[in-house]
């Protein structure tokens, strides 16, 4: 006779948030090496948090890719603490950066998704992914269906990168891989297109969420938002208000080269949320704090791996928590 054991789904939800926690930590964990070296150099064999420390700490973030106006936000943050509690010691450093990083990230990161299973705001929703070539923008579209597809989501890709030799190809094996639709033309072809004929497949087919694919060609920036302007606006004529959200990849490892083409992109199109890629084995992680803060647009996703669910969703507590545990 077998027996059941009902198992409660408050249990498995909290194994399931422990292996991403777990996957989160060891994906930022040559960030946090790099990070608490420099940090551990810097305040050797001083005992209180003085001008002194905060000169040393000011160079440690720039150096770890915080960003230079996201660094100067949180020295003076710092500042004010001490200027209030002259006898704070460098070994409560690692608390009170915590909770200043901590409180810096969510101002912009606060109506963050709760999860993949909620409820979209539209039908179909719209997601246009922007980004240069190399950062794991093809990787980041699979993974998300594979996440939405997960929870019941009815998903189609649109193949508008018609300029990128391979690309098309690339999505295709996606899309077979998580077993999502897909609809695409030859290369060459008008990126609007391909983007007006997905958004009347995924009419017709009642899909939950549609996720195009775009050039990412940074040479010539009037060229680059001329193309988008035309692709977003006959998605318009499909969908109202459609695309629903500009989705910017960036590859974290690249450091400083993330925040200039986080530059580019939001001068070329309205971006209204961060894909940071490819955080793990890197020392740059820093990068995910400052881009957030200075463009302020949310971090909705980040990467810290290459399996199909090291994409997660971004939550700032949890990641200040990660990096700093």
């Amino acid at each position: 006779m077998a027996f059941f054991i009902a198992i409660p789904m408050s249990f498995l939800k909290s194994i399931f948030s422990q292996e991403k926690k777990e996957q989160l930590e060891q994906g930022l964990e040559t960030s946090k090496k790099s990070f608490f070296s420099k940090l551990g150099t810097a305040i050797a064999g001083k005992s209180k948090i003085d001008s002194e420390v905060l000169d040393e700490l000011e160079e440690v973030l720039i150096r770890s890719d915080v960003g230079v106006n996201t660094t100067l936000k949180i020295i003076d943050a710092l500042e004010e603490r001490v200027a209030k509690n002259k006898y704070l010691g460098t070994s409560e450093l690692s608390k009170i950066l915590r909770d200043e990083i901590t409180t810096l990230l969510k101002q912009h990161n606060e109506n963050q998704v709760k999860g993949f299973e909620v409820d979209l705001p539209h039908q179909p929703q719209v997601i246009m992914v922007v980004g240069v070539n190399g950062v794991g923008k093809t990787t980041t579209i699979g993974k998300l269906a594979h996440h939405y597809k997960a929870v019941g989501k009815k998903v189609l890709l649109g193949a508008a990168d018609t300029f990128r030799a391979g690309a098309i190809d690339q999505l295709q094996i996606w899309a077979d891989r998580v077993g999502v639709g897909i609809i695409k033309q030859e290369m060459g072809s008008d990126p609007a297109s391909v983007a007006f004929d997905t958004l009347e497949s995924a009419v017709a087919q009642k899909s939950d969420l549609v996720i195009i694919d775009t050039a990412g060609r940074l040479h010539n920036k009037i060229n680059l938002m001329n193309e988008l302007t035309k692709v977003k606006k006959v998605m318009n004529k499909v969908v109202p208000n459609a695309p629903h959200e500009v989705l910017l990849v960036l590859d974290g490892s690249t450091g400083q080269n993330a925040f200039e083409q986080a530059k580019q992109f939001t001068a070329a199109t309205e971006v209204s949320s961060l894909a940071i890629t490819k955080l793990d084995g890197t020392a740059k992680g820093g990068v995910v704090m400052g881009i957030s803060d200075q463009f302020q647009i949310p971090v909705k996703y980040i990467g810290v791996g290459e399996g199909l669910d090291d994409l997660q969703l971004f939550h700032a507590e949890t990641f200040v928590g990660s990096f700093f545990s």
